[in-house]
């Protein structure tokens, strides 16, 4: 059982990787690093399209990770 969720937590781990490099660059200029992006601040929009889904993909293997984490914890102290 240790060593399944091991290998899980390994595999989401590359995972969680995988999709934060895929995810699109906030911020596209320098200009925005010298203002230091106030002008996102009043312009801020809902993600579409493959931003939003790769988000949401982000979160759920978030808390897939973190879940494994503590099961691998509590099976490890038994």
């Amino acid at each position: 059982m240790y060593n399944t969720l091991l290998t899980l937590l390994i595999i989401v781990s590359v995972l969680i990787i995988i999709a934060v490099l895929m995810q699109p660059a906030k911020t596209d200029n320098a200009s925005s690093a010298l203002s230091g992006g106030a002008a996102d601040l009043f312009s801020k929009q809902k993600p579409r399209g493959f931003e939003a889904f790769m988000q949401k993909v982000t979160t759920v293997l978030g808390i897939a990770f973190f879940v494994l984490s503590l099961a691998l914890v509590y099976i490890s102290s038994k």
